[in-house]
């Protein structure tokens, strides 16, 4: 049944100790941003393009990733966060639609009362709703993934990550995390390394044990973080829902028209 396949995970982002849920604590305070990203295949197609639009009030942050697919489907997610001593995410609201996508999803997550609602369209295109109160733990990382894996110190035990995801029921998994060494990249003509991070949903119970003997077992997703005195993000490949294809995420820069050459006096 396709409506059973659907499994939602967020941009984003190995085996690891196994910790107590404790949120990540912030070494680098977030704040205004914008950046502009692109969504391609692995061979480099360009698939979406993308902004993330930052802004802060206080201690809460506002976060929003949205691509802008070339067929005209939308992936839009708006996180909202505190970071006093460490992270915790506040709400999320996740939207897919249009042909990229197997069904639209509009996903959102209310942490404080542990709301969480999924409105769906079925095999049948009619729009299905599920609600569940869920007990949310502190580490969970819907959105904010990325923030987090900036803010792991080097060297150190990798911490606990959560996330809901959708099957089209929420469910609560976990995200295991390893790190898999040191990449090189260049910027200019400055050679750089960036730490690669690999994240793995973690289904558990029977479902976990059965999903991959079903191939139901959402593939890795593979992170890169620059480190240093203001560690950024780089890159990033995974998928985006269930039995979707794997997509690069990576920065881009503004590219300016090509200024017309300047014509010649006349002659008198």
């Amino acid at each position: 049944m396709r409506g059973r396949r659907f499994l939602s995970v967020t941009f984003v982002i190995l085996f690891c100790i196994p910790l107590l849920a404790e949120p990540v604590s912030v070494r680098y305070a977030e704040g205004l941003v914008h950046g502009f990203l692109s969504l391609r295949t692995t061979d480099g197609a360009l698939v979406a393009n993308g902004d993330l639009i930052q802004s802060v009030k206080g201690d809460r942050v506002t976060s929003r990733l949205v691509f802008h697919f070339k067929d005209g489907s939308l992936r839009d997610e708006t996180s909202v966060f505190s970071q006093r001593q460490s992270f915790r995410l506040i709400s999320n609201h996740l939207v897919q639609k249009g042909p990229t996508f197997p069904q639209t999803l509009d996903l959102k997550i209310d942490c404080a009362s542990g709301q969480v609602t999924v409105r769906y369209t079925d095999d049948h295109g009619q729009e299905k709703v599920e609600s569940e109160q869920m007990k949310l733990p502190p580490d969970l990382a819907n959105g904010i993934t990325l923030m987090l894996l900036k803010n792991i110190q080097p060297k150190s035990v990798l911490p606990s990550m959560s996330m809901v995801v959708v099957t089209p029921k929420p469910r609560l998994v976990k995200l295991e995390l390893a790190d898999a060494g040191e990449d090189p990249l260049t910027t200019g003509s400055m050679s750089r390394k960036a730490t690669h991070y690999v994240v793995k949903i973690e289904i558990g119970g029977l479902a976990g044990f059965v999903a991959p003997l079903l191939g139901k077992q959402p593939p890795d997703t593979h992170v890169w973080i620059l480190g240093g005195e203001a560690p950024a993000f780089v890159k990033s490949e995974g998928s985006m829902f269930l039995g979707g294809p794997i997509w690069r995420t990576e920065l881009v820069s503004p590219v300016w028209p090509a200024e017309p050459r300047a014509t010649a006096p006349a002659k008198r």
